[in-house]
């Protein structure tokens, strides 16, 4: 799991993330997972209300480091919008490329960046954008 630094630092990387979109980003530190990680993280997703957001532009980074899975899910307004193919796989592989050296940390918080930068294209700020989601990450148990 990650310790207080470390969550602050993924914390402030969704922050900044978030700068430039109207899009929300929510990343969940599971402690074991023992499904399917794509499977864990919609349920997640769903139980966090991600669905909820106005334009449905909600990406969930689910990793559960110890058992060495992890998954992204973008709800439907981003996934309508996806130009290109395997883009979540591509993200994935170089997340999980950073955690395969150790680099929990650097791997999400490189996610959160490329993320962000689809957010950003996809869903760019807009005036009065409220943040509908907190930026904390979630702990799951």
């Amino acid at each position: 799991m990650l310790n207080k630094e470390e969550l602050r630092t993924v914390s402030a990387t969704i922050r900044d993330a978030e700068a430039r979109t109207s899009g929300e980003i929510r990343v969940c530190v599971a402690r074991r997972c023992k499904a399917d990680p794509l499977e864990a993280a919609y349920q997640k997703f769903v139980q966090l209300g991600m669905e909820e957001t106005r334009l449905r532009n909600g990406v969930l980074i689910y990793v559960a480091p110890a058992d060495h899975k992890a998954a992204i899910y973008g709800d439907r307004g981003i996934e309508e919008s996806l130009e290109k193919p395997g883009f979540w796989d591509e993200v994935l592989e170089e997340m999980l490329s950073y955690f395969r050296e150790g680099q929990i940390v650097e791997g999400i918080c490189r996610a959160v960046g490329r993320v962000g930068q689809l957010l950003t294209m996809r869903y760019p700020i807009v005036e009065n954008d409220v943040n509908e989601l907190s930026n904390e990450v979630v702990i799951d148990e």
